[in-house]
């Protein structure tokens, strides 16, 4: 069972899952998580596999989701998209995007930014 803290988060994902389906992603699978570590949404699209971080903020935050997507975070996100890459033989050029959701006071979601190439790997 997820804790009201939890919550947010999953609404977020669901969120931009859909925002990426209608918007010509295939989505491979969510919530990919291996030794070094988890990402949220992994999908194609235009010749890309698209590692999708996820961030969900409640409506008035004062910081936006991307600022918590840091150094040391992307360097986590690279270093399992990479292992993602060779367990699953993709030949694809990738991306790193991070989607900033948010949501109401009932975590209806409210609206989702998709930033593409929100930062790069040296691969």
């Amino acid at each position: 069972m997820l804790s009201e803290k939890e919550k947010p988060g999953l609404w977020g994902e669901i969120y931009a899952a859909r925002f990426m389906r209608e918007n010509g992603y295939e989505i491979i699978t969510a919530n990919y998580r291996c030794r070094l570590g988890e990402i949220d949404i992994i999908a194609k699209k235009d010749g890309f596999l698209v590692f999708t971080e996820v961030k969900t903020r409640s409506l008035g935050a004062i910081a936006p989701g991307r600022e918590a997507v840091g150094s040391a975070k992307q360097e986590r996100i690279i270093e399992t998209a990479s292992l993602f890459m060779q367990k699953n033989n993709y030949d694809l050029q990738p991306r790193f995007d991070v989607a900033e959701v948010t949501v109401g006071k009932k975590n209806e979601p409210i609206s989702c930014e998709y930033i593409e190439n929100a930062f790069d790997s040296s691969f």
